[in-house]
């Protein structure tokens, strides 16, 4: 059988391809992963804009100026040489735009085991997780595109949403939420709605042809469009989440709001071509929201298992929420590189959800 990998530009996202590879043979220890399907969102197109600066790049390695771009999906295990690890096992967890994927499994547990290929080792461990799905309690297969699609996106809302509480919002007494019609910042204000003070107002800045769609999910107290930005009160003590990466929008939102701005999010790149290098900006100065070190602070402070809990009891009041406008789209191979410039050029609806197929 023939392996392929779908890779992108690593200097210009919009130039793909699909190359034929050689199917991987298992050594001792490690197996061979068929995958089956995966989701694709803006949060992969995050991971390509950011894939030098946040080592993205280095889970799957590519051919020298390209690379393939991580996702969140489900995989059958082809091939085993790791005693534990059964052919025809299923495994949900992170992996790269391809037919096949290469691992070689360590800390095996009942439910899931991590990743220990030696170029990965020293790379965030939240992306080392494999999950057995047969073991695992909260799978449930009639929801399987729901979480390939919205999980990895919804513990990042859960994350910042637990950031931002557990730093009292940071004085702040509004949450202003860029491309406010993505998943992941749908999914913080669906947590902050349920969770912040009644003194605090969450805002959603959009598109004026998202708009509508926002306001109905009921999510966001106020949704407004870029162009009424300034409208907003300026000495309103504030929090800026910013989904879009649009540096020219960064730069207003610091320069509108100043000394009132008390903490400067930045979590996506929605609007990856408008990125700005900024210098010098007045309020908060912007920082990377990485999710990987909310996860390492929490376990600590809540013990082992302890955001594992937290996060299913969320994600079982999110999904009833999330059935009512989600609309998934299934693709095939040969269409892969039509979604991927969907997804890369904003064109996608946000109702909509790609789960491609391999």
């Amino acid at each position: 059988m023939s392996a392929f990998d779908f890779e992108v530009a690593r200097k210009d996202l919009r130039q793909a391809r699909i190359v034929n590879a050689e199917v991987p043979q298992p050594q001792d220890g490690e197996v061979l992963l068929r995958i089956e399907r995966f989701a694709l969102t803006a949060n992969n197109v995050t991971y390509g804009v950011f894939g030098d600066a946040m080592q993205y790049w280095q889970f799957f390695p590519a051919a020298e100026g390209w690379g393939r771009i991580p996702v969140w999906g489900f995989a059958r295990v082809e091939r085993s040489r790791c005693q534990g690890i059964a052919e025809g096992e299923r495994i949900y967890g992170y992996l790269p735009m391809s037919s096949q994927l290469l691992l070689q499994p360590g800390r095996i547990g009942e439910a899931s085991f991590m990743d220990a290929t030696p170029h990965r080792r020293a790379l965030p461990a939240a992306y080392q997780l494999y999950r057995r799905v047969s073991r695992d309690p909260a799978h449930d297969t009639g929801q399987e595109d729901e979480q390939a699609l919205l999980s990895p996106l919804y513990i990042t809302s859960f994350l910042i949403e637990d950031f931002l509480a557990d730093n009292q919002l940071f004085g702040g007494r509004s949450v202003i939420i860029a491309s406010a019609s993505s998943k992941t910042a749908l999914g913080v204000a669906q947590r902050l709605s349920l969770n912040r003070p009644q003194s605090c107002e969450v805002i959603g800045l959009t598109s004026a042809r998202n708009r509508a769609f926002c306001e109905q999910l009921g999510h966001y107290d106020r949704v407004i469009g870029y162009d009424a930005l300034e409208s907003l009160p300026a000495d309103v003590a504030s929090v800026y989440v910013d989904m879009s990466g649009d540096g020219g929008l960064l730069s207003r939102v610091h320069h509108h709001f100043k000394d009132a701005l008390k903490h400067s999010c930045i979590v996506g790149a929605t609007h990856w071509e408008e990125r700005q290098t900024q210098h010098a900006l007045p309020g908060a100065k912007p920082q990377f929201f990485f999710a990987p070190g909310q996860i390492r602070k929490r376990t600590q402070d809540w013990g082992p298992g302890g955001i594992d809990r937290r996060f299913a009891v969320a994600w079982a009041g999110f999904l009833p929420l999330l059935r009512r406008w989600l609309r998934v789209q299934h693709t095939a191979p040969a269409q892969w590189e039509a979604a991927w410039r969907e997804v890369l050029e904003g064109r996608a609806a946000p109702q909509a959800g790609h789960v491609l197929e391999a």
